[in-house]
């Protein structure tokens, strides 16, 4: 929306699906410190048919906001690259998290033939990455197959919070303790030790005999704020407390997620920031 002469005047896009963070652009500041969108190209996760109102997303942010955009192509000339923010997770100065699970395995394969140096040169170019850290799978229930925003987050330059599930009868205890020993003695863009902080799971949200990617992780950090689904289970209060350690300069509000999951998605994946202009060189995700 916008506000003119007192007046806020609404621009409506129809979509196919609520979920925001993967179908709009991904906002970057290029070397002047402007705001670009970068538009990826979007399948509904190569996994459902109907995303054709979807794709027109950018179209309309670019439209409504005035700010340049821009269509990755892939390098062999087939078309333009497929992704969604909700598997790209950075520190805004150079290093990037992102799964093996999204872009590597032989399901919903978003890009055919793309390699791990294909994509680490595509966010190099795109987003101005230097380092980019692969991670193993997602969480169980994900069904865009493997995105970071359910278990890996950066709160801060060199710390991020992971989930981690200690029960080992539970699905999501081997993928966890994979990524864990992943990140044990990672460094970040500068060669700085990253600081890992586990955040719990909730207990299995489960829909028809489906287990749904419930996770804190997802969160969505804000102007002040920081929006945290929750679950009404126990583990809630150490997330929000877990968070609120690492952000103090934030408030940390918590919202009921369970009727949003059964969606497959949350806070997160319902939103998509647009970062602030700056007055600074180089490229960087906002």
């Amino acid at each position: 929306h916008e506000v003119k002469q007192g007046r806020i005047h609404l621009h409506l896009c129809p979509t196919d699906r609520v979920w925001l963070r993967d179908s709009a652009p991904t906002m970057v500041h290029d070397a002047d410190g402007h705001v670009q969108l970068v538009n990826w190209g979007f399948n509904a996760w190569a996994k459902y048919d109907n995303y054709a109102r979807d794709s027109r997303i950018g179209a309309f942010v670019e439209s409504h906001t005035g700010l340049s955009r821009s269509e990755p192509q892939r390098h062999d000339g087939t078309g333009r690259v497929i992704l969604e923010g909700g598997g790209i997770e950075t520190d805004g100065r150079g290093t990037m998290l992102v799964t093996e699970e999204w872009l590597l395995s032989d399901v919903q394969v978003r890009n055919p033939g793309f390699t791990r140096a294909d994509y680490e040169r595509l966010f190099a170019e795109t987003l101005g990455i230097t380092k980019t850290i692969w991670l193993g799978e997602g969480c169980v229930g994900d069904d865009t197959h493997g995105h970071v925003d359910d278990i890996a987050r950066f709160v801060a330059p060199g710390v991020l919070v992971l989930a981690h599930e200690e029960d080992p009868a539970d699905e999501n205890h081997a993928r966890s303790a994979d990524n864990l020993e992943r990140l044990r003695g990672a460094t970040d863009a500068k060669g700085n030790e990253i600081r890992v902080v586990t955040l719990p799971y909730p207990r299995a949200v489960v829909m028809d005999g489906a287990r749904l990617p419930a996770s804190y992780a997802n969160f969505y950090i804000a102007n002040g704020v920081v929006l945290v689904p929750t679950f009404n289970d126990p583990n809630d209060r150490i997330a929000l407390s877990t968070l609120a350690e690492l952000l103090p300069q934030r408030q940390i509000v918590g919202i009921h997620a369970v009727d949003l999951v059964w969606g497959l998605g949350t806070l997160h994946c319902l939103t998509q920031q647009q970062p602030a202009a700056r007055h600074a060189r180089g490229k960087s995700t906002g």
